[in-house]
């Protein structure tokens, strides 16, 4: 998919470090999910990496399970620069979190990256490619999308259907769809439009960009690796590894 008006790549980022990762524990008995280590390195720093390699300058990184472990670890960061947004007192879910954010965010498209995604990369960057191929005239947002059949860890039906021009349907039910959200995406501030700072899933905004024929994707290059369990880490580790040889 090409875009015919490009926008520039985003400075800013919003990732999503709140959650309380129940799916890894015990792990996350004692820290938060961000914080679990693959190939030596926290799951935070992996997605850090990619934003600061993408150009990014400052990310929003909200917290609330084991939330002090998060910021002392972001405390020194410096590309991108670390600002918290502080969601102890009630956990906001993926919508509402970035709601809360958005001041620190600007008025710019930003990326938005979930804290435990991670790939290895293919012949280009993917969070650079991605910035080429937004197009704020067509897309409230578009959506990284990993191949279900090569994707490391991940043993679900798939997420979304994608057309020959880049629009997404969500996967019908009880069908399998050939795409997975990789967990990172460009959005436009315009599609919190009217809501509020409180508990709500980014996949309502989704589903209504759908609606409007304004939700893309773009087909990750490389190797997406779905670490949502204890055993998945291994399988991440080895694959690390392998491309590295």
């Amino acid at each position: 998919m090409s875009a015919s008006s490009p926008s520039p790549t985003p400075r800013r980022a919003m990732v999503l470090a709140a959650g309380f990762g129940t799916r890894m524990r015990p792990l996350t008995d004692a820290m938060p999910k961000p914080m679990v280590a693959v190939g030596g390195r926290p799951l935070l720093d992996h997605v850090l990496d990619r934003l600061a390699e993408a150009g990014v300058e400052t990310a929003v990184v909200n917290v609330h399970h084991f939330a002090d472990q998060i910021e002392k670890h972001v405390a020194t960061r410096q590309q991108p620069r670390v600002i918290i947004s502080d969601e102890r007192s009630e956990i906001l879910g993926t919508g509402g979190g970035v709601v809360k954010a958005l001041p620190a965010l600007g008025d710019e498209p930003f990326f938005h990256v979930n804290s435990d995604t991670i790939w290895i990369e293919g012949p280009r960057a993917n969070l650079g490619h991605l910035a080429k191929a937004f197009d704020p005239a067509r897309m409230d947002a578009l959506l990284l999308l990993a191949p279900t059949a090569t994707s490391i860890g991940y043993d679900g039906r798939g997420d979304f259907l994608m057309t020959p021009d880049g629009r997404l349907r969500r996967r019908p039910e009880r069908e399998v769809a050939p795409f997975v959200y990789a967990g990172a995406a460009i959005l436009q501030p315009s599609l919190f439009a009217g809501m509020q700072a409180e508990p709500f899933s980014l996949t309502r905004l989704f589903d209504r960009a759908e609606e409007e024929d304004r939700l893309y994707g773009h087909r990750l290059e490389g190797m997406w690796m779905h670490v949502g369990t204890p055993d998945a880490i291994s399988r991440a580790e080895s694959a690390i590894l392998a491309s590295a040889a």
